[in-house]
């Protein structure tokens, strides 16, 4: 089995719907993630936004990334991680 090395960055805001269902997600299936509060960010939330993501929460990985809540790519990553 693979191990995952490092956190992935999940952009969130903790008042989002969307965000606390990915993060519940990552944790039911094991996916080491390090969640950034973009209310505190506001330079890190432009960014995010440049980079043409529309929705939270933006999700970062090495092979793949996504905006939204999105249970077929969260389960692709983690099958992913693991192999």
């Amino acid at each position: 089995t693979g191990v995952q090395t490092c956190a992935l960055p999940i952009f969130t805001n903790p008042s989002n719907p969307q965000c606390e269902a990915t993060e519940q997600e990552l944790t039911r299936l094991g996916v080491r993630y390090v969640a950034v509060d973009l209310t505190q960010n506001p330079s890190t939330f432009e960014q995010i936004k440049d980079a043409g993501f529309k929705q939270i929460p933006v999700v970062i990985s090495p092979n793949a990334s996504w905006s939204g809540h999105q249970p077929n790519k969260i389960r692709q990553l983690a099958q992913n991680l693991a192999a």
